[in-house]
């Protein structure tokens, strides 16, 4: 019973903020105003969303985003998945050295300004590819999916080698098959992270283009100017606090459609460590 309270409140922890952004989204000012809004909107209203879709560049920086991220995700597991593949062999030369390089990089990083001349001198300036490559794979990413190579029973291996099967082999027909669960997981933490990301669109590029949907909601909210007098009726409900909870509620949309279809191989994804059959 002490548990079931315990993670009842942290459940509500977590969903009353979320359901406050939504219900302030759909609420009109004087509500937001006077403070009456809670879990459910009061006066309510979609102005806030039709001033987001307003602006007609916004659905074009949707679908980059979205192929963006689509992008970013397929190539950072294909990076992590030749990378984890061969650090999970313990007869690999080197092994324990290279392991060390990548364990340094979670904890020390060369800077923002040396970071900036080394993208530059690539030329990734201004380009697709400077949302994709330099931060295509993650360490903390690499370690659990080569911790999950590790943990697959060794016989498999041995018998998929006196098969003949190369090493490519038995990682597409053996070590990718039993690690989709966290495959799946590590490409949602792919996922979600490009999707959240605005640094490197601030530090990289200039071309609107190249602006995702978070960077283009950000330079909105910088820019809000909500012109009450120019307004009609419906939008003079619009105010600052439920435009940016209309931003959130916006951006979170995409995420949260995906989740409920890679929960289940999420949740057996982060359970590291068991011995496959």
């Amino acid at each position: 019973i002490v548990l079931s309270l315990f993670f009842i409140l942290i459940i509500l922890a977590v969903l009353l903020p979320i359901l406050n952004i939504v219900a302030t989204s759909l609420s009109g000012r004087e509500a937001i105003a006077m403070g009456k809004v809670g879990i459910l909107p009061v006066d309510f209203t979609t102005s806030a969303y039709n001033m987001v879709f307003r602006d007609k560049s916004m659905l074009r920086s949707l679908m980059f985003s979205i192929t963006l991220m689509l992008v970013k995700t397929v190539v950072s597991m294909i990076l992590t998945i030749l990378a984890a593949y061969p650090l999970s062999k313990r007869n690999l030369p080197g092994n324990r050295a290279i392991m060390l390089m990548i364990t340094i990089t979670m904890y020390f990083s060369a800077g923002m300004i040396p970071n900036y001349l080394l993208v530059k001198q690539l030329r990734l300036i201004n380009t697709f590819w400077v949302l994709v490559i330099p931060a295509a794979i993650t360490p903390f990413n690499l370690i659990i999916l080569r911790s999950f190579f590790m943990s697959i029973n060794s016989s498999l291996f041995d018998a998929a080698y006196i098969d003949g099967c190369t090493e490519m082999q038995t990682l597409r027909m053996i070590a990718i098959p039993l690690s989709k669960a966290a495959i799946l997981t590590l490409s949602l933490f792919y996922a979600v992270s490009r999707w959240n990301s605005v640094s490197d669109i601030i530090l990289y590029v200039q071309n609107t283009n190249f602006y995702t949907l978070q960077y283009k909601l950000k330079l909105m909210l910088d820019t809000i100017n909500i012109p009450y007098d120019e307004m009609d009726a419906s939008a003079r409900e619009i105010v600052a606090e439920n435009f940016k909870a209309a931003c959130i509620v916006f951006t979170m949309i995409p995420v949260l459609v995906i989740y409920p279809f890679v929960q289940k191989y999420f949740r057996q994804g982060v359970m590291v460590g068991g011995v496959k059959e």
